[in-house]
């Protein structure tokens, strides 16, 4: 399934980018929604390239009941950003992977962090899979909205967080 989503937050490139790479504000993201920050961990200076892996255990309960049957009440999700450094005009783009353990689906995305002026339009896109056979379609399907509204929630309460009005 694809995965397509937008939205701009009204700081630089570089304020947002360190948000995502900070501890306290994963921690506070992931407590949101009702689950644990398990580890976090930057490799790199987030002045340039770095990589940023984030173990999150989640609860299940707005998954459909059939895959909640499957992966229990919890599920841990190791996402992976793989962040290039700055370019010219400080924009900069990271390589994304989710991995949920104890499911088929996987997340391959891109998100691009874009200056426009004082502010970033941060882009992602990518796909939701599942390797099951004959039901991977349907997984993906189902897996696709929770993805986006999550990647969503990142980007709002980043801005929150930057504006000091959360931490």
């Amino acid at each position: 399934m694809a995965l397509s989503a937008s939205q701009t937050l009204n700081f630089p490139v570089d304020r947002v980018a360190a948000v995502f790479a900070d501890e306290a504000f994963q921690r506070h993201v992931s407590e949101l929604v009702g689950g644990r920050l398990e580890s976090f961990s930057v490799d790199g200076d987030v002045a340039g390239a770095f990589t940023a892996t984030v173990v999150r255990q989640l609860p299940t309960q707005r998954l459909p009941e059939i895959a909640r049957k499957v992966v229990g009440e919890y599920i841990n999700v190791t996402q992976t950003e793989n962040w290039g450094a700055p370019e010219a005009d400080g924009s900069r783009q990271a390589d994304i992977k989710v991995k949920v353990a104890g499911a088929p689906v996987d997340v391959a995305a891109v998100q691009r962090l874009a200056a426009d002026g004082g502010a970033t339009r941060i882009e992602l896109n990518g796909t939701v899979s599942s390797s099951v056979p004959l039901l991977g379609g349907k997984i993906a399907s189902a897996a696709e909205p929770m993805v986006g509204k999550a990647l969503n929630l990142q980007a709002t309460q980043a801005e929150a967080w930057l504006a000091g009005e959360i931490n």
